[in-house]
């Protein structure tokens, strides 16, 4: 299986790329980056030439029957990016906490909170025992899934495929390289015996993040609200955005990216670390920021025998897939809503990095809805001033990080499945004082109903 795998993703390369690759590695972006807004790099169109802040001349803001429609409903554009109203009647109905105050670790539905966050008292550094720490590097060499990798020469530069259709970029400036990265292993010091431990993977591993993390670990599973688990977390490929390998990692809509934690990632752990890491999916647990927050979802969906449990901040359930695919091409907003675009039957499929070319494939989308109810328990999170339309060439109904944080709640919901989704008031991208007031009830709401297993698998 793992081999097949490894011979489509080299064929792709051939097939595609013509280009030979770098020496060197690419730089590593880090969540701390993503903290700061990857965005900001990727200027809005200014209001003296759009009709609306962020939308080029012309964007479809008028009619929702009509492709690429943007819905501008509950945005305050005094803001960049701007303000959403979380009681929009677009929406789904949600439950407005006192602020300071969190939703708690049994409920489910939609709940909106702030605008103060305060870090919870289990994010500060307490006295309790501290997890071990074990860092090591992969490089592009260790890899077969993800060898070559992508590397863009500059920042993104791009252009649309057709004049009436925002939806799909050309990236002439992309091509294989190399990459390296870090992963780190939080071991508790609570956990015993040779057995095999529960644990979580976070993408955009690195930085203070990690130590937020570790430090949340640390003191739920003093206090016994947390089982002893580890948790491996793993650097991205490099850059951002199409035609980056991080972007390529964690925009695709595919299992890929799991498969490379399965069979690459996880037994270097086992070996570095001394561990053993639960083969039961109840025992697994994903999570992620921005694009890995998509990542960590698609890890569960695909791969359901292999996690239950997903933790996402500001996911990018949007239209962020690149290279184009033709079963999806809206990428992750395909997950929770319908194609916003030209409603034609012909679908494209992209050849190269250039113009693609027309393909009969077959659509399924959106996912959830067209699904049988997977075993998923999923916690994610969005912010009042979170990503709309970053990138300016793409003016495709699909950019709307609140919009489709609010759909995946709606999607969810119809589907039945255990979820909580927060709304954050005052807080952008990934809001780091977000993740200091949430991550620990996050933690303990996506573990809740855990049963350590008494005896080894």
């Amino acid at each position: 299986m793992l081999r097949s795998q490894i011979g489509r993703r080299r064929r792709w390369f051939n097939q595609r790329i013509a280009t030979p690759p770098v020496r060197g590695s690419v730089a590593i972006l880090t969540i701390t980056a993503l903290a700061s807004c990857w965005v900001a790099s990727l200027l809005f169109t200014s209001a003296a030439t759009a009709q609306t802040p962020g939308l080029k001349m012309g964007a479809n803001t008028k009619d929702p029957a009509a492709p690429f429609f943007i819905d501008l409903s509950g945005l305050d554009f005094k803001s960049l990016p701007p303000t959403r109203d979380p009681h929009n009647p677009n929406y789904p109905a949600a439950t407005e906490l006192p602020d300071g105050v969190v939703p708690g670790v049994d409920v489910t539905g939609n709940f909106i909170i702030g605008p103060t966050h305060r870090p919870a008292p289990e994010a500060r550094v307490q006295h309790v025992p501290r997890g071990r720490v074990t860092t090591f590097a992969m490089t592009s060499e260790d890899s077969g899934i993800y060898s070559p990798g992508l590397v863009r020469d500059s920042s993104l530069e791009s252009e649309i495929t057709f004049s009436n259709d925002p939806s799909n970029l050309i990236v002439s400036t992309s091509h294989p390289g190399t990459w390296t990265r870090s992963v780190s292993v939080y071991v508790p010091r609570q956990l015993s015996g040779g057995g095999p431990a529960p644990f979580m993977v976070v993408g955009d591993g690195g930085g203070r993040t990690d130590e937020t993390i570790f430090t949340v670990l640390d003191n739920l599973i003093a206090q016994k609200k947390l089982p002893p688990m580890i948790a491996v977390t793993i650097q991205a490929g490099g850059q951002d955005a199409q035609g980056s390998e991080r972007g390529f990692e964690y925009d695709s809509v595919s299992g890929t990216y799991a498969d490379f934690v399965e069979h690459e990632v996880l037994p270097l752990v086992e070996r570095k670390t001394g561990v053993r890491l639960s083969r039961d999916p109840d025992a697994r647990a994903t999570m992620g920021f921005s694009s890995s927050g998509a990542a960590a979802f698609s890890m569960a969906w695909f791969h359901p025998e292999l996690y239950h449990r997903v933790i996402a901040y500001s996911p990018t359930m949007v239209n962020q897939q690149w290279p184009h695919n033709t079963a999806l091409r809206g990428g992750a907003w395909e997950y929770h809503s319908p194609w916003a675009g030209l409603k034609e039957r012909l679908v494209l499929n992209a050849r190269g990095f250039g113009a693609p070319t027309p393909t009969d494939m077959v659509l399924g989308s959106p996912l959830i809805a067209r699904n049988a109810r997977k075993p998923m328990r999923v916690w994610f999170e969005v912010g009042d001033r979170d990503l709309w339309y970053p990138i300016n060439s793409m003016d495709d109904g699909m950019h709307d990080w609140v919009l489709a944080s609010e759909n995946m709640a709606k999607a969810l919901a119809a589907k039945g499945y255990g979820y909580q989704f927060v709304f954050s008031r005052n807080a952008g991208h990934v809001d780091p004082a977000t993740l200091s007031q949430t991550l620990g009830s996050a933690l303990q709401w996506v573990w809740h109903g855990f049963n350590q297993p008494k005896s080894p698998q």
